[in-house]
């Protein structure tokens, strides 16, 4: 299980959409309950270093200490935020089809990209 599916496993929050990119992650999820944001990401940051770290065999530092953060307004369409959110690569010039990149995935583009 992925550190993302793990939050939200854990409880903390409902995963919508997630990129990751070579040099930092777009993350977008709602709480549940009584979580906050800096918990939920400290989690995902610990963890994900650790395992990192381990994988790499190297003290270095994987995470920024801080990040940034932006609530959506009730009228954004949280849909188009998600497409915006996973397209990065494709605007940063990784890749040419967004099938071509294996880190990215939302709750609305699930079934597409399972067949292909």
């Amino acid at each position: 299980m992925d550190e993302f599916e793990l939050r939200a496993a854990e409880g903390a929050c409902d995963n919508l959409a997630y990129v990751v990119m070579p040099d930092h992650i777009h993350w977008l999820v709602r709480l549940r309950g009584d979580s906050m944001l800096h918990e939920v990401v400290r989690r995902l940051k610990g963890r994900s270093a650790r395992l990192i770290k381990m994988m790499k065999a190297s003290p270095s530092i994987i995470w920024q200490k801080s990040f940034h953060d932006r609530a959506l307004r009730a009228e954004e369409d949280i849909e188009n935020v998600a497409n915006y959110l996973i397209h990065n690569p494709l605007r940063a010039g990784l890749v040419r089809g967004l099938s071509d990149y294996p880190f990215w995935w939302s709750v609305w583009h699930q079934r597409d990209r399972n067949r292909g």
